[in-house]
């Protein structure tokens, strides 16, 4: 018995032992090692106060200040603050909302942990000055209200709303993907150089800490403000643009839809980037009166949002003419004295593949020059047919890997977000449309490439970097916007690294040749500007619901080039009707700084052309198409560009593409 007495005395014991060490122990992690109980009462006792800092200030590449930062107001409020005999009527007319809203706005679900009582939270978002100048003369009448002051962005020059992006507030995903940077409430780049250079333009925020008491009321600085911190602004931002030279290609391509790229050609630096239609960029500046502007832009039919600078995908149309012209000339299967006579189209197996009247071709240069396209369905068979008629593949991909080295059909890598890659189809590309088994595919099946067309697709950011890499004779440099920060790091090295493409610097001189005479005599021969050597190349891009597309991308001058550009004007028609006169009057304006007076009604006839309509009219052609063949409405391509838009993909391969074709 007194054995079994004392072995029950010993597990007493072993357990008050035991109890006793988990409570040390854990009164050790309490206060040794877990320091979460102190910051839970430091939160109660300690406000942190936000300093937000000001963006980094973008400028153009003449240093004009395109990108600025305006103060916005946000009323705070820390609820347990809140005097319940205050004139709250009189705080109502001050910022011009009624009882009811005073009241939402200060019902929140102090549950959710979002929201704590003794915490400050947005009241009212985005004063106007005027508001803030009135409630700031008697805010001391409101305790528990104080002012915020934010920065929202301001565009002075009001041009460039693709290119400079604007800011919104983060969502969740934004604070997810910020590690720790963002918190509800905070301000994001998004779209165009804001959101490409985030990191550098945002700023660090600075902190103040303010001591409360049991009632949680500010009562002065925790610890005399000594782990205080200041905001650190962002870096200033010197881009590449001109913005005299965007204002005025934006107003060329008002009232049409299409873009425009230019680019300094020694060094990859873009000096204009147009996606019409465009909008004023301060409409979307953080301000009460963002949200319906927001919604009108989103549901315009004329899709203000979509950038067609980078991420529609056209048929290039003739421009593409210089890329068969020197990959074959480098590979031997175009005689570059060889002449051909047209007769008004290409005959193949009975059939006739038109081309637009002009007189014969002597050589290379005529062709380009005349832009012929009987001359390029031939010389692009005879490029994938080099290793006989029977194995396409292996030459239509030796012509694609020329087109890569040129940056076709990939991404170039330039600072500016969505950027698409294009198609160049390959042999794989083909072989699963026209397999082995059904017959497979051979050049004529695909000679449509030859002029532009077929299932080719090019961004015009790659159709002006083409242009660049003729200027160069063979060089380029991938695209960009940024040209330094004022502080900081330089701009990444990539920007700097030269792209070779591997073809004889000859051949580059034939098809430069080639392009000034299309302009000295050809088809671009009325968009000639006088004491200047342009270099281009016209297109026309078939469209199967409507008018054809304008394409025309150029260089100037021919000998040490200052300007690469790229035009494509949607259901404009010919290449010289308007792609044409565009580049030539932006070229002119950047190199002269003035326009011509002979040249001036083409600029007016340019300022004042209106395609809006026959776009709308070609929306409504290919939805008609659609209804009227009872398919659905994503099984057409949309009538303008975008595989890439809701409702389109990309055509399938057809043989029949250019029939009917007449590209100049």
């Amino acid at each position: 018995m007194a054995d079994l007495f004392r072995e029950r005395q010993r597990t007493i014991h072993l357990v008050i032992l035991g109890c006793a060490l988990a409570l040390v122990l854990k009164a050790a992690q309490l206060q040794l090692f877990d320091d979460s109980f102190r910051r839970r009462a430091d939160a109660t006792t300690i406000e942190k106060m936000t300093a937000y800092p000001p963006r980094g200030l973008v400028f153009d590449r003449d240093t004009q200040l395109i990108i600025n930062n305006n103060a916005m107001y946000d009323l705070m409020v820390t609820y347990n603050q809140i005097d319940p005999g205050m004139d709250t009527s009189k705080l109502c007319q001050l910022l011009g909302i009624n009882q009811e809203q005073f009241k939402l706005f200060l019902t929140k679900d102090w549950k959710s942990g979002k929201f704590s009582r003794s915490v400050p939270f947005v009241f009212l978002k985005k004063l106007s000055t005027e508001t803030y100048a009135r409630l700031q003369e008697c805010l001391y009448q409101f305790p528990g209200f104080f002012v915020q002051v934010r920065n929202i962005r301001g565009y002075p020059y009001s041009v460039g709303a693709h290119v400079l992006g604007y800011i919104n507030e983060v969502d969740p995903r934004d604070i997810e993907h910020g590690k720790g940077v963002y918190v509800s409430g905070d301000y994001i780049g998004a779209g165009g150089l804001e959101s490409k250079y985030e990191d550098r333009l945002r700023g660090k925020k600075g902190y103040t800490f303010l001591l409360k008491d049991n009632l949680g009321r500010i009562v002065g600085s925790y610890l005399d403000g000594k782990i205080d911190t200041i905001p650190t602004s962002g870096d200033d931002l010197i881009s590449s643009i001109s913005a005299d030279l965007q204002a005025y290609g934006e107003k060329l391509m008002q009232n049409k839809t299409g873009s425009v790229v230019a680019i300094e050609p020694h060094s990859g630096e873009i000096l204009a980037m147009i996606s019409a239609p465009t909008y004023d960029p301060n409409d979307l500046t953080m301000t009460q009166d963002r949200g319906p502007v927001f919604s009108r832009l989103l549901t315009d039919p004329l899709k203000p949002f979509f950038d067609r600078t980078v991420m529609a995908k056209y048929p290039p149309g003739s421009i593409f003419k210089t890329v068969v012209t020197l990959a074959g000339l480098e590979e031997g299967t175009l005689n570059p004295n060889r002449g051909q006579s047209c007769n008004g189209g290409y005959f193949y197996a009975g059939r006739l593949y038109k081309c637009h009247g002009h007189g014969h071709v002597g050589n290379v240069v005529d062709a380009l020059a005349y832009s012929c396209n009987s001359y390029y369905f031939e010389e692009f068979r005879n490029i994938v047919d080099k290793f006989g008629f029977s194995n396409p593949q292996q030459g239509l991909d030796l012509f694609a890997k020329y087109c890569n080295e040129f940056g076709l059909g990939r991404q170039l890598g330039v600072d500016y977000p969505n950027e698409n890659s294009g198609n160049i189809p390959t042999s794989k590309y083909y072989n699963k449309i026209y397999p082995a088994k059904l017959g497979g595919w051979r050049s004529p099946t695909i000679m449509s490439l030859g002029i532009g067309q077929g299932e080719l697709q090019l961004t015009t950011l790659q159709m002006a970097n083409l242009a660049a890499c003729i200027a160069n004779r063979g060089r380029w440099y991938a695209p960009h916007l940024a040209r330094q920060f004022k502080t900081g790091p330089p701009i990444p090295q990539a920007f700097r690294e030269e792209h070779k493409v591997n073809i004889d610097k000859q051949y580059f001189e034939m098809v430069v040749e080639g392009m000034a005479e299309c302009v000295n005599r050809g088809t671009a021969r009325s968009c000639a500007i006088p004491g200047i050597q342009v270099c281009g190349k016209t297109g026309t891009s078939q469209n199967p619901h409507g008018d054809d597309h304008s394409v025309f991308f150029a260089f100037a001058p021919k000998d040490n080039p200052k300007i690469a550009i790229a035009v494509y004007v949607e259901n404009a028609t010919w290449g010289a009707t308007y792609a044409a006169p565009i580049a030539s009057l932006m070229i002119e304006k950047y190199l002269n700084d003035t326009i011509a007076t002979a040249r001036l009604p083409m600029q007016e006839r340019m300022f004042n052309g209106n395609l809006i309509d026959k776009y709308l009219e070609n929306i409504q052609r290919a939805a008609a198409k659609v209804e009227k063949t009872d398919t659905r409405r994503d099984s057409l391509p949309s009538p303008n560009v975008p595989s890439d838009e809701p409702g389109g993909r990309t055509p399938a391969a057809t043989t029949t593409a250019v029939q009917g074709q007449r590209k100049r």
